[in-house]
């Protein structure tokens, strides 16, 4: 392993070790499990908390299909892609297992098994962010390590009751991510779904708080809990749709040079467009007698 790549590791480690010195406990609060739809059906508990989670088995078993199609429908070309994807999907798919254990029985204890999923279609992003956008090598070699520091995390919150760990797991790829989709040059075309993908899990995240209050807005049909699987679900939608669509780009640019050149292009042809309203408005008219 190059030393850059050491550096980079032993600087995250010191600072996540800042970090959890410098910053309080975080306690997982026991009113968290008390969701606004409490409503059974069927026998069922918690029963549209459960059900919703379904669609994530949908797309991501689609996934698992697709990244293992015999005519390479995902068109992956890069080496350490498709383990990246394999684990991303594995990990939507038993999102719909865990989620659903989770909240036919919600504490503490199922509630390892809805995070752990999770935990695992995150790592994996940046894996294959890191793969595509910065370097093969080194993002195929960091998949086992971001998948264990996610594990980590979960632990450390089920044994020591404290959240920092997971807490960053999970929100700094949310802001990390769509920084990197924006700023560095893409490999592949449709690089727009990444946004997309992340527009919707930060509308869930908003559901999610807002569960009660949706509940009551909607006249206790759908609470913002349900809602909120239901747009985490379109996260992998999109992505799946990105790798369906996507071809290797010809010439990486990315997306904010792409806006910069377009933004100074339209502002080019307003200006255009107005110096010659201004030289038509001053063209003389010779008066006819």
């Amino acid at each position: 392993m190059k030393k850059r790549t050491m550096y980079a590791w032993g600087s995250a480690i010191v600072i996540f070790i800042v970090l959890m010195i410098v910053t309080p406990t975080i306690p997982q609060s026991q009113s968290y499990h008390n969701f606004a739809d409490q409503r059974s059906f069927l026998g069922i508990p918690n029963a549209l908390n459960v059900i919703s989670n379904f669609p994530f088995l949908i797309i991501g078993l689609i996934g698992l299909i697709l990244c293992f199609y015999p005519e390479d429908y995902f068109r992956f070309s890069l080496r350490g892609e498709k383990i990246g994807w394999t684990c991303f999907y594995v990990g939507v798919a038993t999102v719909a297992f865990g989620s659903s254990y989770y909240h036919l029985h919600p504490n503490d204890a199922t509630l390892l098994w809805d995070r752990l999923p999770m935990t695992i279609a995150f790592t994996s992003i940046m894996a294959i962010f890191v793969i595509e956008r910065i370097d093969e090598h080194k993002g195929t070699y960091s998949i086992v390590p971001l998948l264990l520091a996610g594990l980590v995390s979960i632990l450390y919150w089920r044994f020591f009751d404290d959240l920092r760990p997971y807490a960053l797991v999970q929100f700094v790829p949310c802001i990390v991510i769509p920084l990197m989709a924006i700023l560095l040059p893409p490999m592949y075309t449709h690089s727009t779904y990444w946004l997309w993908a992340a527009g919707f899990y930060l509308l869930a995240k908003v559901e999610e708080a807002a569960d009660k209050p949706i509940y009551s807005w909607t006249h206790h049909v759908i609470s913002g809990h349900s809602l909120k699987h239901l747009c985490a679900a379109m996260v992998p939608v999109f992505l799946t749709l990105m790798l369906a669509k996507r071809t290797v780009q010809t010439e990486r640019i990315s997306l904010y040079k792409t806006w910069k050149i377009s933004w100074t292009r339209s502002r080019e042809k307003g200006s255009e467009e107005d110096r010659f309203e201004y030289s038509y408005s001053n063209v003389a008219v010779e008066e006819t007698r």
